[in-house]
Order: structure tokens, then C-alpha cells, then sequence
């Protein structure tokens, strides 16, 4: 681990504007840019781009496969 740079890094930080600091916090702290997998599934669904599977036939039952 690099202790000096996280040192380094964390004056940087608390040497900035108010205004500045809590750009930078919510940007490090709250970034909400990551896709997660709830925004997936509803891409999925609004797409239509699985729809096809609606027409396969079932051809598993519960009682398939081994119990886990």
C-alpha cells in the first residue's frame, strides 16, 4: 500500500473549496453512473428482446435435475 499517496492524496482534497470538496465527494461517494442489475432486467423487459422465449416450449419440470 502507498501510504504517502493516500496522505498526498487526502491533503489535496482537504485543501480545496467547500464548493470544489463536495463535488469531488458526491462524484467519489455517490456516483450513480454503475449499471446495476435491477437497470438490466427493466432494459430487458421494455426492449422486448427476449420476447421469442414466450413462444418456446417448456420443456423442463421442476422435478428435473438434481436437488440442491
Amino acid at each position: 500500500m502507498n501510504i504517502k499517496l493516500v496522505e498526498s492524496l487526502v491533503q489535496i482534497v482537504q485543501s480545496l473549496p467547500q464548493e470544489e470538496r463536495q463535488i469531488f465527494e458526491e462524484k467519489l461517494f455517490f456516483d450513480t453512473h454503475q449499471v446495476t442489475t435491477q437497470d438490466i432486467m427493466n432494459l430487458t423487459n421494455k426492449s422486448q428482446s427476449f420476447d421469442f422465449l414466450y413462444d418456446e416450449p417448456d420443456i423442463y419440470t421442476l422435478e428435473d435435475g438434481e436437488a440442491i
